[in-house]
């Protein structure tokens, strides 16, 4: 794992919301904006972005940790911006701080988390779930 960040410093990342990011479960179309549980996945990327750079070609990162206040909605087309900011780095852990803005205003904020861990440690932990 390279030791690459430190505390403040920040990735970002741009979606625009689409019809496949809105609320809709198997009873159909919830709300025409921007769904939690897609707001979560753009915001882990966000995140991921630091473990991309820091994590050697034997590793991976794996999920840890994720946090959402979902305060206001995004509409179909919008573009939606994350900062994720890196909290803090722990041994082989990194946690973000994120927030995701539509123009001016606050959509969402939260903290998301990743370990990385070599490639077979991981694999052995997956096989020892069958």
């Amino acid at each position: 794992m390279k030791l690459i960040f430190k505390p403040g410093d920040t990735r970002h990342f741009s979606r625009v919301v689409t019809k496949a990011d809105c609320a809709s479960f198997e009873s159909g179309l919830v709300h025409p904006v921007y769904a939690t549980f897609a707001l979560a996945r753009d915001a882990e990327w966000c995140c991921r972005l630091f473990v991309l750079d820091m994590k050697e070609d034997d590793e991976e990162g794996i999920g840890t940790m994720l946090t959402i206040e979902h305060l206001a909605p995004a509409l179909v087309g919008a573009t939606v911006d994350f900062t994720a900011t890196v909290a803090s780095i722990q041994g082989n852990e990194i946690i973000c701080q994120y927030e995701a803005y539509v123009g001016a205003r606050l959509i969402a904020k939260g903290k998301q988390g990743q370990k990385i861990l070599p490639k077979q440690q991981l694999e052995k932990i997956f096989e020892r779930l069958l």
